[in-house]
């Protein structure tokens, strides 16, 4: 009997929307080989990774075991799924595999990071199959809310994965690739061991609705507008954004386009030719001269993103462009829950300008992930041994459990570093890898647990000061000086605090035995605590507090 198991390890994208990274293993325990599916990223906040560029997965696992690691492949071009590929690859050093408009943005990601973008191997689809090490793998064409997103049938010598990435059943979406019950039912026929299978949508209880629904709506809103309109949504979603632009021209308005990452998309979209055609558009330059009641931006920044074209708009001229009173701005999207501040910032913003605004209405957005009728109607056509719930926060995971569960299928909740043996009739946690996170912080990857952005967070709520003392053979040069950052300059006692500060600290040099002056590391014990303790008389703070200690020889 075989002692080899077949394991799946989630190092992002299982406990939380984003950032996905999965690993699949097959052989003997702790020499498996591996491939992982996604390399993704997620997006810092203020509160909890400040000055932080982006976030990614912690791979260390898969470093240490680069030399069992065969390949990578990548469901489709999102930035939570594709988007930390040129960063990390070159601590993985394996082979990528896409489909050709996944394979454009990865390759644009591995030329910015200074990578090879040959590494990147463009294959087709379903039934083209890539054979790395003991997987045969497979891209299935699936639909959602980017052009040519696929899910994965994986054949391993212990059985077939169905990896469904992420997934709406449409039938008509726009731009991209109808879902295909009958090609599914084909790439995963005869047994399938286990279905890894989104979670987002999970409590959402109506059937999803198709793309193609919305273009009556929009169209007829764009001709009922007497002012310029303005619109929004997720750049990369390419359906919606020729739905807009078609309804603006079906309004007899000139269209423009605003914000980089758009254009970028639609212009990808062209090259790889998953779209065919699209309305024509003017520059802002042109757009400037067109009459307001004449013309409709489609523009960037859905989410709040501060420097997007939206938030531009909202603080005034973009481009020689900006609202006006009676303008119509239309949010055709839904908020990424961490990002309702932003968004209700802007909102906010553009309705003290007068501007009418349209925000979350069914009516003009449809998610491009699957509900749970459609997330049962994938248990059916599959029809796996095993449901897996993915991408997903911890109680999307369990409500999809119990879905899976409660309609005869066995089930598993398996969050980041739970990695989990497929072999035998039960899915089971054998292992607990360290899993954490990746910050680019600048041009540097940092880790999670390094203490930097700790250390940023702290300064941030704490203000600092620093404090500067010279000695010469151990006594105190001069008085020592005190500079503040982040604090209220005058404190309870009405005078300044640098001079609050200073006198309490020289007071205590004065007064210091010699052991003590002698003893870098215990007078700077001691001025630390002076300064906080006196800074929370006088402010009702404790400041993090940095001594430069400097010692004159004679």
């Amino acid at each position: 009997m075989s002692k080899d198991r077949l394991i799946y390890l989630p190092l992002g994208g299982a406990g939380e929307i984003g950032m996905n990274a999965y690993v699949y293993g097959y052989g003997a325990p702790g020499k498996e080989r591996l491939i992982l599916v996604d390399l993704g990223v997620t997006f810092p906040d203020m509160e909890t990774t400040p000055g932080v560029d982006l976030i990614m997965p912690d791979v260390a696992w898969l470093v240490e075991n680069r030399d069992r690691l065969e390949a990578i492949f990548i469901t489709h071009a999102h930035e939570d799924h594709v988007g930390a590929i040129g960063r990390l690859w070159e601590h993985l050093r394996v082979p990528v595999y896409t489909r050709v408009f996944t394979g454009y943005h990865a390759a644009r990601k591995m030329e910015e990071a200074g990578q090879n973008p040959d590494e990147i191997h463009v294959v087709g689809a379903w039934p083209e199959v890539t054979e790395v090490g003991p997987f045969k793998v497979a891209f299935i064409p699936i639909s959602h809310s980017i052009p040519e997103s696929a899910g994965l049938v994986i054949d391993t010598p212990a059985g077939r994965i169905a990896h469904s990435g992420d997934f709406k059943i449409d039938l008509e979406p726009g731009v991209g690739e109808a879902f295909d019950e009958a090609l599914w039912k084909e790439a995963t026929g005869g047994t399938v061991k286990a279905l890894m299978c989104d979670s987002t949508n999970v409590f959402s209880m109506n059937p999803g609705r198709s793309e193609a629904g919305l273009v009556s709506e929009i169209t007829k809103l764009v001709e009922s507008q007497p002012h310029m309109v303005v619109a929004t949504t997720f750049a990369s979603n390419v359906a919606r954004v020729k739905t807009l632009a078609e309804a603006g021209q079906a309004a007899g308005r000139s269209i423009c386009l605003l914000g980089r990452a758009m254009r970028r998309m639609i212009d990808a979209s062209m090259e790889t030719g998953v779209l065919t055609d699209f309305p024509k558009l003017i520059t802002p330059e042109d757009a400037r001269d067109v009459p307001r009641e004449n013309l409709m931006l489609i523009v960037t920044g859905s989410q709040g993103e501060r420097r997007a074209a939206t938030a531009q708009l909202s603080r005034g001229k973009y481009l020689g462009l900006e609202m006006a009173e009676g303008d119509t701005f239309l949010f055709s999207s839904k908020v990424i829950p961490g990002n309702e501040r932003g968004v209700i910032r802007i909102l906010n913003a553009f309705s003290e300008m007068g501007v009418d605004l349209i925000v979350d209405d069914d009516r003009y957005h449809v998610s491009g992930h699957a509900n749970r009728p459609d997330l049962e109607r994938m248990h059916r056509i599959v029809n796996p041994e095993i449901v897996v719930p993915m991408h997903g926060e911890h109680r999307h995971l369990r409500e999809h459990a119990k879905v899976a569960i409660a309609n005869g299928f066995q089930s598993i909740v398996a969050v980041n570093g739970a990695m989990v043996d497929l072999t035998g009739p039960a899915p089971k946690v054998v292992e607990h890898v360290e899993t954490d996170r990746t910050y680019l912080d600048g041009s540097k990857l940092i880790g999670a647990l390094d203490g930097i952005v700790r250390d940023r967070i702290r300064m941030a709520l704490n203000g600092h000061v620093i404090v500067n003392v010279i000695l010469e053979d151990d006594a105190p040069l001069g008085e020592p000086w005190v500079e503040l950052m982040g604090l209220a300059e005058i404190g309870s006692s009405k005078a300044p605090l640098v001079d609050v500060l200073e006198e309490d600290l020289n007071q205590f040099l004065m007064r210091a035995k010699d052991r003590t002056l002698a003893d870098d590391d215990a007078l700077e014990e001691e001025l630390r605590r002076i300064v906080r303790k006196s800074s929370q008389d006088e402010i009702g703070k404790k400041p993090e507090v940095t001594v430069i200690i400097s010692r004159l020889e004679a």
